[in-house]
């Protein structure tokens, strides 16, 4: 007998990427093979590791790249050939996510399933648009409702049943049926002055709520615009959105923000801007890449660092060479800001020297100023190949003994995208990561985005390349955040 894998029909969740599960995340880690559906955002799929074989087979309504029978096929196909299988899924994938379906095919065909819920969107997007779907002053029941048939088919509802029922009703997949559903629940009997919402893009910095009423709901969304994903809403606790909402209150909410850092230390940045509540793309215009080089460490007084990636590079050197922090015991650590001390941190090594302003020019000046580092010592800069000089040019003229090693390189890493328009701000945390994006857009449009940059070097590379740059206070990703927060309050 062929022994096959395991098929995980896994809930992505709504949309916010804090609300997939702790197994979610730990299976889309460890997973041989994604087949992911289109709902699931980049934040998600950022989680899946380089390398690691994933399958698209994004649709939506009346638009099937890869048809449910072909998914399927696939799905077989795969735990044929490997030993554990992610299917990812929007929401849950038993609430209208046709896992039923899909778990029933890999039954019949003997493949081993597990089923792993998600957070459903039905409850997710009114709870973010401030609308609890039950509540003892309105009712005492939810129903949940698809207004998407089999097939593209028009569902078959029956109105009446749902208002004796008087508990709140969601309808998903239901934008293009707004008017028959409103329609159907008028002629049913229901009050046509009855509260109704609909939520876009539920639970993401994209959403957008609108309130009304059962026979308004019709003319907002062709007023409005709005597109699906979104479900509907239609009972008395929509009447409460104008109170409890609270995602627009979020100070960055409605703020749209491009993250060009290299992806594996983009993500903390960009949480903490979606925490804020801005809408947040990653495109990352270059990676860091270690290179072969020697420690030196013999005779050594100091070690500086002068960038996280610096750190993770001379480390990994280290344990290749079978040492540890310990071979650091007798040498002085310094570190250019915060973020690079905590990395050292992360390693046992606690900085012993971090300037009060955080860029290379500054780390030196203090250094040297304050009788840290003496004439005469023995330092070695750990950094990337291509960096400033002035470092460089102010130990040297204090009479520092310094080695200039570089650890890691920077390589340009962005293909011009389709579409960058309608961002409010990008962030440069790098002039490297100016040049990655100048070279792969060629665009003067692009120009027009204001640049929220770490630090003067970076922002005279911004200004170069053509941009209006807004410099942070300091030379970190949190001062970044700050300067951000400060300029788009003042918009």
């Amino acid at each position: 007998m062929t022994k096959r894998g395991t098929v995980y029909l896994v809930g992505a969740g709504p949309g916010d990427p804090g609300l997939i599960t702790v197994r979610a995340k730990r299976l889309i880690e460890n997973a041989d093979v994604i087949v992911y559906d289109r709902l699931i955002g980049d934040e998600i799929l950022s989680m899946i590791p380089d390398g690691m074989k994933r399958i698209d087979v994004g649709k939506d309504a009346g638009n099937h790249p890869v048809p449910q029978g072909e998914i399927g096929e696939i799905l077989l196909r795969e735990a044929a050939e490997h030993k554990t299988i992610v299917r990812l899924k929007g929401g849950d994938p038993f609430v209208f996510g046709r896992g039923g379906e899909e778990a029933e095919l890999l039954f019949d065909n003997g493949v081993p399933f597990e089923i792993v819920p998600g957070v459903t969107s039905s409850i997710a997007a009114p709870a973010y648009a401030g609308i609890p779907v039950t509540h003892r002053d309105f009712t005492s029941s939810l129903h949940i409702i698809t207004g998407h048939g089999k097939n593209d088919t028009e569902v078959s509802i029956d109105y009446g049943a749902l208002i004796r029922f008087g508990g709140t009703l969601v309808f998903m997949m239901s934008v293009a049926t707004a008017p028959a559903i409103a329609s159907g629940l008028i002629t049913a009997g229901m009050d046509e002055n009855t509260p109704a919402a609909i939520i876009e893009n539920g639970t993401t910095a994209k959403q957008r709520n609108f309130t009304g009423t059962i026979k308004e709901l019709p003319d907002i969304i062709r007023r409005e615009g709005v597109k699906s994903p979104a479900v509907i809403v239609v009972g008395g606790v929509c009447a409460l959105a104008q109170k409890l909402s609270w995602l627009s209150h979020r100070p960055l909410h409605g703020c749209r923000v491009l993250v060009t850092r290299p992806r594996d230390v983009a993500r903390s940045f960009g949480e903490s801007l979606r925490e804020l509540g801005a809408d947040v793309t990653y495109y990352p215009c270059i990676e860091t890449q270690p290179l072969k080089f020697s420690l030196q460490l013999d005779g050594l007084d100091w070690a500086i660092f002068t960038s996280a990636a610096g750190v993770n590079a001379f480390f990994a050197c280290l344990e290749n060479a079978g040492y540890d922090a310990r071979k650091l015991a007798n040498i002085s650590v310094a570190a250019v800001g915060d973020r690079t001390a905590a990395a050292l941190k992360k390693y046992g090594i606690c900085a012993d020297f971090v300037p009060k302003i955080f860029d290379g020019k500054h780390l030196g000046a203090e250094l040297t100023a304050a009788g840290h580092i003496k004439s005469g010592q023995n330092a070695a800069l750990y950094r990337a190949n291509i960096g400033g000089e002035d470092i460089v040019e102010i130990l040297r003229e204090a009479g520092v003994n310094l080695l200039d090693i570089p650890v890691y390189e920077t390589v340009l890493t962005a293909t011009e995208p389709d579409n960058l328009a309608g961002y409010d701000y990008i962030t440069f945390t790098s002039a490297s990561a100016v040049d990655g994006f100048a070279k792969a857009n060629k665009r003067d449009g692009y120009l027009k985005i204001p640049a929220i940059c770490i630090g003067e070097q970076t922002a005279v590379a911004a200004s170069a390349a053509g941009f209006e740059t807004i410099v942070a206070d300091k030379a970190d990703t949190g001062a970044m955040i700050e300067k951000l927060l400060e300029v788009w309050t003042c918009k």
